[in-house]
């Protein structure tokens, strides 16, 4: 049977563009060629849907229940003036080290099953998403190496990969604190298994430290290297985005990184957060 929408597929291992289909008014029946197309290529991108927040959050429901319902991810703040990246505080710095190859709620004790994320104001230059295919980047392992990392696991900690940047989160600060827990840091499998495709992917990225077995140092470099290789053409695209486009994409196979802009132009972004399975993305242990 024919689809009831366009699927374009972008030039990479991952990722089609789907035309034809509004977000706000979905049938049953293309509702779920959507989502086998979305298992299939991991990451949909919906150019013009322009979603009221309402709108946004009740698509993303019917991926599953919601980690949280919506946020935005933005340099403006509640005022409208922008904030300055002189005075670099908890917003900016997380706005900072989102642009580091990470999945989203690896550092809680279930990770997230995927976001829909949609754009509200762009800057001219700059300001791209990108998201990296972790399960291209395991098959194109050499066998030693997969054979290495099949074996291993990484600790996942906000608080490890924002203090790279000299971020220790503060109470009252302008941030909200999601993430920074003060829990067990979750323990996880190097290489991951979807539960709903069978295919195994990496799971790596900036919040990944101390691999158990090995000393800190070696556990770094182990770790940087394989973020390095594994996010190359053509398993990474970066989109362009323009106001109104809506993504979704699969946080259990791909890394995504947000890119820098000029700091004194708004970007206001808006993130739905989908909640993961505790059957299949809770840490170990």
């Amino acid at each position: 049977m024919a689809r009831t929408f366009d699927v374009q597929p972008l030039d990479a291992t991952f990722g089609a563009v789907i035309s034809g289909v509004k977000l706000a008014a979905l049938d049953d029946e293309t509702w779920r060629e959507l989502y086998a197309t979305w298992l299939q290529y991991a990451l949909l991108v919906f150019p013009g849907q322009h979603l009221s927040r309402d709108q946004q959050i009740a698509f993303a429901r019917r991926f599953g229940p919601l980690e949280f319902e919506i946020i935005a991810l933005s340099n403006v703040k509640s005022d409208g003036t922008i904030r300055s990246e002189v005075e670099n505080d908890d917003v900016i710095k997380v706005l900072k080290g989102n642009m580091g190859w990470h999945a989203d709620s690896t550092y809680m004790p279930v990770q997230a099953k995927g976001a829909v994320f949609t754009a509200e104001v762009v800057p001219s230059v700059g300001g791209q998403t990108g998201w990296a295919d972790m399960r291209a980047a395991y098959d194109a392992l050499d066998g030693a190496t997969r054979q290495k990392v099949e074996q291993l696991s990484a600790y996942h900690s906000l608080h490890y990969s924002q203090s790279k940047l000299g971020h220790q989160h503060k109470p009252g600060s302008a941030y909200s604190g999601y993430g920074f827990h003060d829990g067990p840091v979750p323990l996880r499998p190097l290489v991951k298994t979807h539960p709903e495709t069978g295919r195994k992917s990496l799971l790596i990225g900036r919040h990944a430290h101390n691999i158990p077995g090995m000393d800190k140092d070696e556990s770094a470099r182990f770790l940087e290297d394989l973020v390095a290789s594994a996010c190359q053409p053509p398993r990474i695209y970066h989109h362009t985005w323009a106001a109104g486009d809506a993504v979704v994409w699969d946080n259990r196979c791909l890394l995504h990184q947000a890119t820098p802009w000029d700091m004194t132009q708004p970007r206001v972004m808006w993130h739905s957060r989908i909640a993961g399975d505790p059957l299949s993305e809770a840490a170990l242990g």
